[in-house]
């Protein structure tokens, strides 16, 4: 499959605009970190490399990585797979998360920011990062000098558009006034919908696309984890509240709601998730991500998936009414986000 030239055929896709800018996008993009960190031992590269370019064929030009993803390997990962398609694609990726003796620290202060470009292209394989996040805002470096940095990147032809991954309300809005934001990166779900509060209403004032990860409440809405469920020790999950057994048992009821719907729509849980967040704002574009070519296919399969007005609207009436059960992060990851 390295061997990939041009003649790929990209089946296409709906496609969506992030920021006042117009990114285009895929629908729907490819989350690529669990590939190789995060939810267990790394998978085999070559057939890594075979998912992504699978996604490709099905339509997708949205591909997610990061620097820390590994830390390392992940970008060399996409970088590979995606240089037969230089030109076709917008690959994103993160700075601002370094590895200090196996933890992570954060840091953007300017001469880093500037390695982790360097870096950052070269085992992309590309001239320029398409988009840049912010990974975690660094409560050491003002924002405003981020911003500043990045302006001097993009000024430079090394990249093309930014954005922050969970970054709280006030510095959104004290970053895009120095620098435009093309698209801001959250958790976003049914498990998740924190972000409708106060995060949604900002971005479309300002003018800003919506990148949800997780949109599958990392894996939970698929149906196919429940108390029994077990992770392993380099699984994520393994600390997380929310997969703890008595807290999944709790949570089964949002499983039931999604497994009606369903039914109804003769669509898989994982498709009413995913076409419950795209059904939200034209402006979001959710990056589910998978080790699987059939929960690819199942996945892209939501772009297909209508949800009328009135069955947003009695859904969202119905997930009102559940409370979900566990917090999203262990203790030490939640005080670095909505900063």
């Amino acid at each position: 499959m390295a061997n990939v030239t041009d003649e790929r055929v990209n089946q296409g896709m709906q496609k969506r605009k992030l920021g006042s800018d117009g990114l285009e996008v895929s629908a729907i993009g490819l989350g690529c970190m669990g590939m190789s960190h995060g939810y267990g031992p790394a998978s085999d590269k070559k057939e890594m490399i075979a998912l992504i370019h699978a996604a490709f064929d099905r339509g997708v030009t949205f591909f997610d990585t990061a620097e820390v993803y590994g830390p390392y390997v992940n970008e060399e990962l996409v970088g590979e797979a995606l240089a037969p398609l230089k030109g076709k694609v917008v690959i994103a990726t993160k700075f601002g998360i370094q590895m200090d003796n196996g933890k992570q620290v954060l840091n953007s202060r300017p001469e880093t920011i500037r390695q982790s470009v360097e870096g950052s292209l070269k085992r992309l394989q590309v001239e320029t990062l398409d988009l840049y996040y912010q990974h975690r805002v660094d409560p050491h470096v003002p924002i405003e000098e981020v911003a500043g940095v990045v302006q001097d990147l993009i000024r430079e032809g090394k990249v093309k558009h930014w954005g922050l991954s969970e970054a709280g309300i006030a510095t959104i809005r004290r970053a895009h006034a120095v620098l435009p934001l093309t698209a801001i990166q959250s958790e976003y779900s049914m498990m998740w919908r924190n972000p409708e509060d106060e995060l949604l209403p900002v971005l479309e004032e300002l003018g800003i696309g919506f990148v949800p990860f997780s949109p599958l409440g990392k894996g939970f809405l698929t149906g196919t984890i429940n108390k029994e469920s077990t992770f392993d020790n380099s699984d994520f999950r393994h600390i997380v509240p929310r997969f703890q057994p008595e807290n999944l048992e709790a949570n089964q009821v949002l499983i039931d709601l999604i497994g009606q719907i369903a039914k109804e729509k003769k669509a898989t849980p994982a498709q009413v998730a995913l076409a419950w967040v795209l059904a939200q704002k034209p402006w979001i574009v959710p990056i589910p991500g998978t080790r699987k070519r059939m929960r690819l296919e199942e996945n892209l399969g939501a772009a297909e998936v209508n949800l009328s007005a009135l069955e947003l609207t009695d859904l969202n009436e119905a997930l009102s009414k559940i409370e979900i059960a566990g917090d999203r992060y262990p203790a030490e990851y939640a005080n670095r986000v909505g900063k």
